[in-house]
């Protein structure tokens, strides 16, 4: 099994997306990492069903990391909760420069 995750969080806008990007890897928490988007999202907030435009950052780093670099995401996030999520990168080249810095 693979010692690299894949880490995802949402954001309102590209350049907050981009912003929480450049801290995370400038900081040396991830390798490398992606904004996807827009994308439409309908979620439940606060006891109401909601829908809006959200950006994706994708970050790889490995496993032993994670924690620390979810900490500076929920830090640095412009949402007062926001979801941070990771799955085990079990496959691929072995360029995928996760464990990488």
């Amino acid at each position: 099994m693979s010692d690299e995750v894949l880490v995802s969080t949402t954001v309102h806008s590209r350049e907050a997306a981009l912003e929480l990007l450049r801290s995370a890897v400038g900081a040396k928490l991830a390798a490398s990492g992606q904004v996807l988007g827009p994308a439409v999202s309908v979620f439940w907030h606060k006891g109401h069903l909601g829908e809006g435009e959200e950006w994706q950052l994708l970050l790889r780093t490995t496993a032993a990391r994670y924690e620390e670099l979810e900490a500076h995401l929920i830090e640095e996030h412009p949402w007062e909760n926001p979801e941070v999520t990771y799955t085990r990168i079990d496959g691929g080249s072995p360029s995928n420069g996760a464990g990488r810095r």
